[in-house]
């Protein structure tokens, strides 16, 4: 088996030009197929990661008027396309003054109705009853943040004193997850603030006069849900619309375009490999079966030495695998040469960060296995060949 193997290598060392022409067969296939999947990897993980750093992408709003109690929001919560799900209160009521507790300045803002497992918090962050999460316009407006306490306050010309409410800033938003002055509370401050207007008594905040809380029917005029995944956001919108008879507010189709572009890129990049995996096999399988054709009177000699059939087959096997090992190494270096150009020539904000072209440790290392796999399959009819060569026969044609 050793000397086999030598002698099929040292064979292969000396006829160079045979193994120059199979680098440059694998090299010719693989490096186009290698920079056209690298480029659709690096132009769709940029457009998906665009999509999943921008947490609105997830978000289904509800419109208009509709009346929603906790069991609904409970229910939708419940579903298993459903990442997060909060109540939302009416519009009308979500607005209020901010200011850092001990200072004078104060700013209007807008209360989103929040908790844990909202995606537009920061990773981690836990929201409570008492906390909030500031939009970084706000934060900057009023100097505030993560530690301080705001102080969130709102009157109404028809009660006799204002809601004050202290809560922990746990959080500052960056402005690329929340626009605006904006305040990520729990539902229940947002009820709270819905309660003052509605004029009720609220003891526990210092407001005596109104009607009693004990009597007030909680129900919401929406609801702000996220999905738990893009594959999952039009099929929840979609359930969320016929089981409540509402219309909702989401990104679906941007979200719907993006993912059929992703199927669109796999079905064509498999299109083509399929084609160039004809013509590969076919210039593969009549190349390594001519060298075997070329080389009868080398196998005979072989054959005569000893080496039997069930092992002759190994030469061009051998023979081979070593030309594919060594046309993988110049693919993989030219398709590096070709990533470098083509960053350069279309650099681009888009993949800024992931590059034009990438490609994965598991899919090249996918890629050096199938290529493997392909060019021994191929060379197996050159085996046969060479199992069935007949000393006798070869060695006669040579003497005439």
């Amino acid at each position: 088996m050793k000397l086999l193997v030598d002698l099929a290598l040292r064979d292969l060392l000396r006829e160079r030009i045979h193994l120059i022409c199979n680098v440059a067969i694998l090299a010719g296939v693989l490096v186009p197929l290698m920079v056209i999947f690298g480029v659709k990897n690096g132009v769709y993980d940029a457009l998906i990661g665009q999509l999943l750093n921008d947490p609105a992408t997830l978000r289904i709003e509800t419109t208009g008027n509709s009346s929603f109690t906790q069991q609904d929001i409970d229910l939708v919560a419940g579903w298993p396309e459903t990442g997060f799900a909060t109540a939302k209160t009416r519009s009308v009521f979500d607005f209020v003054n901010v200011r850092r507790a001990g200072a004078t300045p104060k700013r209007d803002a807008i209360l989103v109705p929040s908790g844990t497992g909202d995606p537009t918090l920061p990773q981690g962050v836990e929201l409570g009853p008492m906390d909030a999460v500031l939009s970084a316009s706000l934060a900057r407006q009023l100097d505030m943040k993560a530690g301080d306490t705001a102080q969130i306050f709102t009157q109404a010309s028809d009660r006799p004193r204002q809601l004050m409410l202290p809560l922990n800033v746990i959080a500052v938003l960056p402005d690329a997850r929340l626009s605006g002055r904006s305040v990520l509370a729990d539902i229940a401050v947002l009820d709270l603030v819905e309660a003052f207007y509605d004029e009720y008594a609220l003891p526990d905040h210092g407001i005596t006069q109104g009607k009693d809380v004990a009597a007030r029917v909680t129900t919401f005029e929406g609801m702000r849900v996220f999905a738990r995944d893009l594959t999952q956001l039009a099929a929840l919108q979609s359930r969320i619309e016929e089981k409540f008879g509402i219309q909702t507010e989401a990104r679906t189709a941007e979200v719907s375009g993006i993912l059929t572009l992703g199927r669109n890129l796999n079905i064509a990049l498999l299109l083509t490999a399929a084609v160039a995996s004809l013509g590969l096999s076919a210039a593969l399988i009549f190349g390594f079966w001519g060298e075997v054709a070329r080389k009868r009177q080398t196998l005979a000699a072989l054959a005569l030495l000893g080496i039997g059939p069930n092992r002759l087959w190994l030469f061009p096997v051998v023979q081979a695998l070593v030309s594919a090992v060594a046309g993988l190494c110049v693919s993989f270096g030219l398709y590096f040469i070709a990533g470098i150009v083509a960053e350069t020539l279309f650099d681009s904000a888009l993949t800024a960060k992931g590059g034009l072209v990438v490609l994965t440790f598991a899919q090249a290392a996918l890629i050096v296995c199938i290529t493997l796999i392909f060019v021994g399959a191929a060379s197996f009819f050159a085996a046969r060949s060479a199992a069935r060569v007949d000393p006798a026969d070869v060695l006669r044609d040579g003497a005439t």
